[in-house]
């Protein structure tokens, strides 16, 4: 079987995208070009950030449509961090089945699930 290795996302600006996640996470690029940037998550799982219009077979047709989730021990005050930080928020922090939880939004529309397990 195949190793998992990264996450793909297609984006309209590679490098914007990679500034975003970089002042988001902390971790810079480990490649960044016109067309493709890549930035580490944690050991041996990546982030990549494809141009879109370069992108094949194409993409649908709407941006954005991904979810990538993060674990945080503090939900809350990583929303106040990232908040701080300018990122769009698209749930304010809320509990639910799975656990507490807010949902932002990277700049091409890719929802980012922060959450901390429990009930």
């Amino acid at each position: 079987m195949p190793d998992f290795s990264f996450i793909l996302l297609p984006v309209a600006d590679p490098i914007a995208s990679a500034a975003f996640y970089e002042r988001l996470l902390g971790r810079p690029p480990v490649e960044a070009a016109p067309t493709f940037a890549m930035l580490p998550l944690r050991e041996g799982v990546m982030l990549g950030l494809w141009q879109r219009d370069g992108v094949l077979p194409t993409p649908g047709a709407a941006p954005g449509g991904s979810e990538v989730a993060f674990i945080a021990a503090d939900v809350d005050a990583t929303h106040a961090e990232w908040l701080a930080k300018g990122t769009t928020i698209l749930q304010a922090p809320t509990d639910m089945d799975f656990g507490r939880t807010f949902t932002a939004a990277d700049p091409d529309g890719h929802r980012l699930r922060v959450f901390k397990p429990g009930g």
